[in-house]
């Protein structure tokens, strides 16, 4: 799609409207996370909600994946920029890592009965996720700022 776009400007202005709507993904998950770690204590009545959060979670680690990251690496060979390349394959592995226990959060409570059944390890769960997922956070801000903003500039 941003492959067809005619100057740079509406190319990578294009990928910072992606990086925008990831980022805004990303503060819905951060309020959705939060509110369920308020709750403390859990019932099943909760299980929609920590669906929901779980769909969430699922959803902006994917755009990360399959939008993001590779709009940055894009960004970064048209650029020429062996340095961004270089922190892409740098960070992309610990960002992955960062993936698979997202994922596994996800498998243990993505359904009604996984949920149900490990309601009294959420909250520990949920506490360890965001721990996982501020280190995310911090490596994904690295790329956008090293990579993105750095080719915003030379594009303008």
């Amino acid at each position: 799609m941003l492959e067809r776009c005619k100057t740079a400007q509406e190319r990578w202005g294009g990928v910072h409207e992606i990086i925008d709507r990831w980022l805004a993904q990303r503060r819905q998950l951060i309020e959705a996370g939060m509110q369920l770690r308020e709750r403390g204590e859990y019932t099943p009545t909760d299980t929609p909600k920590i669906q929901a959060f779980c769909e969430l979670l699922v959803d902006y680690v994917s755009v990360g994946h399959f939008n993001v990251y590779e709009q940055l690496a894009l960004e970064a060979k048209d650029f020429r920029d062996d340095h961004a390349l270089t922190l892409l394959k740098e960070l992309l592995p610990e960002i992955d890592g960062t993936t698979q226990l997202a994922l596994e959060f996800n498998d243990k409570y993505d359904t009604k009965e996984h949920c149900n059944g490990q309601l009294e390890a959420l909250l520990f769960s949920l506490q360890a996720l965001s721990v996982i997922m501020a280190e995310r956070f911090e490596y994904e801000d690295r790329l956008i700022k090293e990579l993105h903003e750095a080719h915003s500039e030379q594009s303008t």
